[in-house]
């Protein structure tokens, strides 16, 4: 930003000092959903951040032009598994400024987005990740995320199937609170990958922790067979207990069928003292290992579904029972695609009020190996689909859901989300800006790496990072640790 004093009148008796600021963006319709503002503004960038908004004439060194378009903050999603620069990529022209693992985390937290440190586009950060706590524990190992750039680590091992001991428990305590001072954003718990592994007493060290050091704890609970509500109950005692911060991952994905008595449940124990928040995407396949803890067991009555209805994701086959049991015997570390839900199930739950979308995108390292086409589609098929096509949310309702939703969840614990999810003097300037009929949500499950289309700016930190579908090449993208102000 900069001063400039224009001199009016040949005596110089009057001056008029003109800020310049370092980005403009002038006469777009800026939607706040924290604030609930929603009208045409121009807004002052600088150093990253946000300094005005007002109908005044701003002066910029890069102005962008954002007449009939929405000014909408940068989404963040919590569920996202690709730290990597192709996935990355795909997200970011989903609308993705801030993609963060919180499902499944990191240990040590310091190790996750290594392969993207000091040259992400995208703002990125990760929880304390339980599962990789408990290898270090259980089989003296370090693996501290789910992938490498070699590919997917198999969800096997004495870590996703032994119980640990009490000593093992007081342990694995310290190694999370560890994480969380290393910056872990909350704890990550993929429950349902070892469903036997975890005893009632490690379970119940978990919530209470996490509400002794006031963090939320991200779960993708256990799977009773077709959205069976034990195993919610089983969490919301626990949360209600402890009064600990629960977030539900993907919970359409879990409820199925039943989603509408799961949402009946956590609002009658969040009336009685548990803390639960929910999270969707919005597609109606899920997408995991296949040696996920729940294709060791009787999948096909769980999920209601055969083995024709499961893809081999790097190859898009529908797999059959010979070719299903191999994949499962010689390729433990590769990913499938289950095709399980229903429409009007998603639809009951992206209304459900707070409900907060996120994508579950499956690591994605190159375009040679295929995944879901959640990373490519998941925030702007919200927006063509289920706002402007079918009218089921509106646009306001949509942005969000995705943006400010989720940055009020995890800003206790992480404070810079404070300024994150937001249109707001002092808050960071991660913006999108877009003609809603332009966008397309273009990836499909045989075409999973088609890009989203149609946005006109995509910034992050106040940097233009995408400019009409184009990156562009500035890397202003930040770890975001939760010991960051």
């Amino acid at each position: 930003m900069r001063l400039i004093s224009y001199i009016f009148a040949a005596n110089a008796v009057s001056a008029e000092d003109v800020t310049i600021y370092d980005v403009v963006i002038e006469q777009g319709r800026v939607i706040d959903p924290a604030s609930g503002t929603n009208e045409v503004m121009n807004i002052g960038i600088v150093d990253g951040s946000i300094v005005t908004l007002n109908n005044d004439k701003l002066v910029g060194e890069k102005v962008i032009d954002a007449q009939d378009k929405v000014v909408a903050p940068g989404f963040i999603d919590l569920h996202s598994h690709t730290p990597f620069s192709f996935g990355e990529s795909l997200q970011l022209r989903d609308g993705v400024t801030t993609p963060l693992d919180l499902e499944a985390g990191a240990y040590p937290v310091t190790d996750y987005g290594m392969f993207i440190r000091d040259k992400a586009r995208a703002n990125y950060g990760a929880s304390v990740g339980f599962y990789a706590a408990r290898i270090k524990v259980i089989e003296d190992r370090d693996q501290s995320y789910i992938v490498t750039e070699q590919g997917a680590h198999p969800f096997a091992g004495p870590a996703f199937t032994q119980q640990a001991t009490p000593e093992q428990i007081e342990e694995l305590k310290q190694h999370l609170i560890d994480g969380i001072n290393q910056g872990g954003i909350g704890i990550g718990l993929p429950l349902d990958y070892m469903t036997e592994a975890i005893s009632d007493e490690e379970l119940n060290m978990v919530f209470k922790l996490a509400k002794d050091l006031n963090v939320p704890l991200f779960a993708h609970i256990r799977r009773g067979v077709n959205g069976d509500i034990g195993p919610l109950n089983d969490v919301l005692k626990l949360s209600q207990k402890y009064g600990t911060a629960l977030h539900l991952c993907h919970i359409n994905a879990n409820a199925m069928g039943n989603i509408g008595n799961w949402l009946a449940a956590i609002d009658e124990a969040n009336e009685k003292g548990a803390n639960v928040t929910v999270e969707a995407f919005p597609y109606t396949a899920g997408s995991t290992s296949i040696s996920a803890d729940v294709f060791g067991r009787d999948w096909q009555e769980i999920f209601d579904i055969s083995y024709g209805d499961v893809q081999w994701a790097a190859t898009g086959e529908f797999l059959t029972k010979e070719t299903f049991e191999q994949k499962h015997r010689e390729e433990p570390g590769g990913m499938v695609i289950h095709h399980y839900m229903k429409e009007e199930w998603l639809e009951t739950a992206l209304t459900y009020p707070g409900m907060i979308v996120s994508s579950d995108a499956m690591p994605t390292l190159n375009a040679n190996v295929k995944a879901n086409p959640n990373g490519a589609g998941s925030f702007t098929r919200l927006l063509t689909h289920y706002v402007r096509d079918t009218k089921l949310l509106s646009l306001e309702q949509a942005i969000a859901m995705s943006s400010y939703y989720p940055a009020r969840l995890i800003e206790e614990a992480a404070p810079a989300f404070k300024r994150k999810g937001r249109i707001q003097e002092g808050a960071d300037a991660d913006l999108l800006v877009f003609d809603l009929d332009n966008l397309s949500s273009n990836a499909a499950y045989m075409d999973p790496f088609a890009p989203a289309t149609g946005w006109d700016y995509i910034l992050v930190n106040g940097v233009v990072v995408l400019d009409g579908d184009k990156l562009t090449k500035e890397r202003p993208g930040q770890f975001i640790l939760s010991t960051h102000p």
